[in-house]
């Protein structure tokens, strides 16, 4: 893919946290989403490239924009697969709180993995760690292993799970083998990212959550050096009919079955302040600024960019079509 592309996806980020920023705090989920998904949708129309959408809001009859199998892009450039999370982390947005972003990722046709609506149980590792767990291994022998290959007792191994009822047993666990466990509200796709960052602090990410999220984590992991690895949890016959219809094993996995073996863009912008990202910052004078992060697996390039914007001029261009509760 053309690294112009990489610059132009953060341009479609930011569009969708500007959108959403005024509705932090609100309590408005959807509103919030809405505006994101919307900004995005437009956004997406000045790219120079023939996108389809096999990660988004959800079916056709789900969701209005930026729908499964949804057209994106000018029409003209390269045919890419495209992942979207307009708005990861509405709960996140509606409460005020940290860590909610917005995020996409680019691929050549046919790279990215359409991961059904459904969890995945998911295993995320820095560079240090790549190559070394496996998702068939038992919680207790993958946390050995990991201490093992960072050098540290298990008592100082930090692992990050979602606060979620069903990883109940899990958390037990890893507290019971002395390892360090913290917990995240919400925001699955960067919670993933995080074994790769090294002011985060953490050493292993690992439960389940939703499946496309995994995939959008598994394209950011790859930029990032890490691994990731998933299996799919069908809960029920139809969501295994499901599977089975799209060739999608019970088995793990691994980077190259979820983003492919070429390259791979991914951009996020930051929402709500966070581990990786600044949050939007609304300024005097009807200005803005963004902090995002742009990505490319080919070159393991990783650019943060600080960016202030006019917001009464992009209203004007339609960059941003709603600004605001």
């Amino acid at each position: 893919m053309e690294r112009e592309l990489a610059l132009e996806a953060v341009r479609v980020t930011e569009a969708a946290a500007l959108a959403s920023a005024p509705w932090v705090a609100r309590g408005s989920k959807a509103e919030a989403d809405d505006a994101a998904t919307e900004a995005m949708r437009s956004m997406f129309r000045t790219l120079a490239i023939r996108g389809r959408v096999v990660i988004g809001e959800g079916e056709m009859d789900e969701a209005p924009m930026l729908y499964i199998g949804e057209q994106v892009g000018d029409g003209s450039g390269p045919e890419v697969d495209v992942a979207v999370d307009p708005l990861e982390g509405t709960t996140l947005v509606a409460s005020g709180m940290n860590n909610a972003v917005s995020v996409l990722a680019l691929a050549p046709k046919g790279q990215l993995l359409h991961a059904p609506d459904i969890y995945m149980e998911k295993l995320a590792v820095g560079a240090e760690l790549a190559g070394k767990l496996s998702l068939r291994d038992p919680l207790s022998v993958t946390a050995r292993k990991a201490a093992e290959g960072l050098g540290k007792p298990l008592s100082e191994l930090n692992v990050l799970l979602l606060d979620r009822p069903r990883h109940a047993g899990m958390i037990a666990e890893l507290r019971e083998l002395g390892a360090r466990v913290r917990l995240l509200t919400d925001g699955d796709v960067f919670g993933a990212m995080m074994p790769c960052g090294a002011k985060t602090g953490v050493d292993l990410y690992v439960g389940s959550g939703g499946a496309p999220e995994g995939v959008l984590a598994a394209a950011a992991i790859k930029c990032l050096g890490g691994e990731f690895q998933g299996r799919l949890l069908p809960e029920n016959e139809e969501q295994r009919r499901r599977l089975g219809e799209m060739g999608l094993a019970d088995g793990v996995l691994l980077m190259d079955d979820l983003v492919g073996t070429g390259d791979v863009i991914f951009a996020a912008t930051g929402v709500t302040p966070g581990d990786f990202l600044e949050g939007v910052r609304l300024l005097p004078g009807r200005r803005a600024s963004t902090h995002s992060v742009v990505m490319r697996a080919a070159t393991h390039t990783v650019r943060y960019i600080q960016t202030e914007h006019d917001l009464a001029l992009k209203r004007t261009a339609g960059a941003v079509p709603s600004l605001g509760a």
